[in-house]
Order: structure tokens, then C-alpha cells, then sequence
């Protein structure tokens, strides 16, 4: 069996665009970035959301997104959601050498939550997260789910999150996009011990 070195593999980033007559979405993403964002989606908490995300995945991040924010924040927040599971799905491509499963608890002050994905080429997202209010400064946080949900659909992971406790809002989004940030770096570092091989039985994934 040969095996692929670490060091020899081709760069994990990837750029994708959509359009739609609802919004104008372009991602960059870099795997093994360092944690660098740049972000344009018109809604301040979303960024600061997405900042969270490159830094603690330490994924190098750029997002620019026009939406129809004259109606609401929807079509933006889960369209961001789709490109970015795109964008992420073929940075990663083949998933030689990835741990593929990743799972973080991540606290802030009282909130806690637990993310935990799979990348196992089965979308699914089972979300359960009762948030204490129903806008983040002006985000709306039904949002939250529609950008996972984007997101795991077209990255083709399953995924689960669980907000365990939380009595501020902010607090419980915060913590879920944290956690997700840093099991989704766990799933996607590359093991040594995997190198060249895909981590499942069947051979793919």
C-alpha cells in the first residue's frame, strides 16, 4: 500500500460562488489557513459568528454576500450556509487522511454546548437548541439552524448540536459556533497514522 505524506498533499482550499435573484454569495476557504477572516454578509452578529468560526477552526476564511436584507435575513444567512458546505466539501476532496469525526464542548460564562460532525458523506443536521431570545442584534436565531442546515446538506456531514445550558442568547449562539468550529478542525486535521487512506470500511465516503 503506498502511503501519501502529509507534507506532499495539494493545498485544501477552494472558492465557490452562487447566485441566485435572492443574493450573491462568494466563499474562499483555505483548511489549513490560520484562522484569518474576511467577511461581508451585511448582518454585524453573523460575521462576528463566522469570525468565531475561522479562528477556532483555524480555517482561512473569506465571505462576501449580497442579500435581499430589505426583506429579512434569511435567503443570506442559508445561502452563506450552502456555499460554505460547498466551498468546504471540495477543499476537502477525496477525505484521504482526514480523522473524518470531530466533537467539542465549548463553554461562555453560563452556556454550554456540544457539536459534534461526521464527515460521512450523509447530510443530516439534528439540531437542538431552544434559544432564550428571538433576535441577536437583529440576527434572528431561528437563522442559526438554516445556516447548519445549509451547510450540511451540501458538505455532506452529519452533524449534531446540543446546546446543554444558557440563559443569554448570545452566550448559547456563540458557544454552538464555537464548538462547531473546533470539531469540525478535529474532523478535518489530517492523521498521520491515515495518511493516503480513507477513514471507512467501505472505502469511500
Amino acid at each position: 500500500m503506498s502511503v501519501t505524506p502529509i507534507a506532499s498533499r495539494a493545498p485544501r482550499v477552494a472558492e465557490v460562488r452562487r447566485d441566485t435573484k435572492e443574493t450573491q454569495v462568494s466563499v474562499r476557504v483555505d483548511i489549513d489557513g490560520g484562522g484569518v477572516a474576511k467577511l461581508a454578509t451585511g448582518i454585524g452578529f453573523f460575521d462576528h459568528m463566522l469570525d468565531q468560526l475561522a479562528r477556532h477552526a483555524l480555517i482561512d476564511l473569506e465571505i462576501e454576500a449580497r442579500g435581499d436584507l430589505h426583506i429579512d435575513g434569511h435567503h443570506t444567512v442559508e445561502d452563506v450556509g450552502i456555499t460554505l458546505g460547498q466551498a468546504v466539501a471540495r477543499a476537502v476532496g477525496d477525505k484521504k487522511g482526514i480523522r473524518r469525526y470531530g466533537h467539542a464542548y465549548v463553554p461562555l460564562d453560563e452556556a454550554l454546548s456540544r457539536v459534534v460532525v461526521d464527515f460521512s458523506g450523509r447530510p443530516g443536521l439534528y439540531m437542538d437548541v431552544r434559544f432564550r431570545a428571538a433576535t441577536i442584534g437583529g440576527f434572528d436565531t431561528q437563522l442559526a439552524h438554516e445556516f447548519f442546515q445549509g451547510f450540511a446538506n451540501h458538505a455532506g456531514v452529519t452533524l449534531h448540536i446540543d446546546n446543554l445550558k444558557g440563559d443569554n442568547a448570545h452566550h448559547q449562539c456563540e458557544t454552538i459556533f464555537k464548538a462547531f468550529a473546533r470539531a469540525l478542525r478535529d474532523a478535518l486535521e489530517l492523521d498521520a497514522r491515515g495518511a493516503g487512506t480513507v477513514p471507512s470500511t467501505k472505502g469511500s465516503l
